[in-house]
């Protein structure tokens, strides 16, 4: 559930026979995509340093496009097939990608990395008052609802709220919040259009992030000027965002979804806010009020609780 959880719900396509490849123990793997993911935030500020939001996103997508063009080339996978299925894509790609992507970059040129990064731990307490409207399936319990009203109780002790949001940059928050609802809007779009397509995962975060990429590459010169010079910290920030943070990463989280679950794969969402706001505080210098930690270790339950299922009888 961050700037780069899983994207669409279609079936893998089947391995091809042979010798099973030896794989890290999902522990590590975990442990990793904890850290790429988390260190994103502070590479989103680096790279804003030196780059316009617009112009970060877009080198952030273009790299991460990248990653999965080789990893499908590797696999012998090409992109998906059917102008439905493509118009679908355009959609996840700027719901999931593009939108939060961008929100996120314009978010950090007024508020620290850590903020962001604690803004995106709420996307599944959206994701939850979301399903309670558009997923008539996905029924809540006393307890899922209970989490809703912690973490809504955790977000407005991050901002300050007895204080009258004294010292809160209200518009960058308000983009950090609205990006972090971006993502279970996509994920549910993506529910309803893209369950049980025939084509792999693989192939279709492929495409999405290709069209992604094509829609930044569109906004970017409307919106942008070309920089003065190509500054080279922010520049590698962006590279390592995009490479890592966005393609690497992507590919890394299937994996891990596909060996241990869903629910165990989604774990990842509670390690990253405390990631980024150490990497923000020790590497940036940023500073946290008291009432930052507080709010996002309720916040943090209050997500936890939201993924409560009930036991279903035997």
């Amino acid at each position: 559930m961050s700037s780069s959880t899983p994207t669409t719900t279609a079936v893998p396509a089947p391995r091809s026979p042979g010798r099973p490849r030896r794989r890290l123990d999902w522990r590590l793997r975990f442990g990793a995509l904890s850290l790429i993911w988390g260190f994103s935030f502070l590479l989103i500020k680096v790279g804003t340093e030196g780059y316009a939001p617009f112009q970060v996103t877009l080198g952030r997508l273009a790299f991460g496009t990248a990653v999965l063009a080789a990893a499908m080339a590797m696999r012998r996978e090409g992109l998906p097939r059917g102008l439905r299925t493509w118009g679908h894509l355009a959609v996840a790609g700027f719901l999931l990608n593009a939108l939060p992507f961008s929100l996120f970059a314009f978010a950090e040129l007024t508020i620290p990395s850590t903020l962001a990064g604690i803004c995106n731990a709420t996307s599944p307490l959206w994701g939850m008052a979301l399903s309670l409207v558009a997923l008539s399936e996905d029924r809540p319990s006393r307890v899922r609802l209970a989490g809703l009203a912690v973490g809504f109780v955790g977000v407005l002790t991050v901002l300050g709220a007895w204080q009258g949001f004294e010292g809160l940059d209200v518009r960058g928050t308000s983009m950090a919040l609205l990006a972090s609802l971006s993502y279970p809007v996509g994920w549910i779009y993506v529910r309803r259009t893209l369950a049980g397509n025939p084509h792999s995962h693989l192939s279709l975060t492929g495409g999405q992030l290709l069209l992604a990429t094509v829609q930044l590459a569109v906004v970017t010169p409307l919106f942008t000027s070309a920089p003065d010079n190509f500054a080279v910290v922010p520049l590698l920030a962006v590279a390592a965002l995009g490479t890592l943070g966005t393609g690497l990463a992507m590919l890394v989280q299937y994996g891990l979804v596909a060996e241990v679950g869903p629910t165990t794969g989604q774990m990842v969402t509670y390690f990253i806010p405390v990631i980024a706001a150490a990497a923000g505080v020790t590497i940036l210098g940023e500073r946290l009020t008291w009432s930052v930690p507080v709010g996002a270790v309720i916040v943090l339950a209050g997500a936890a609780l939201t993924q409560v299922r009930p036991r279903r009888p035997r």
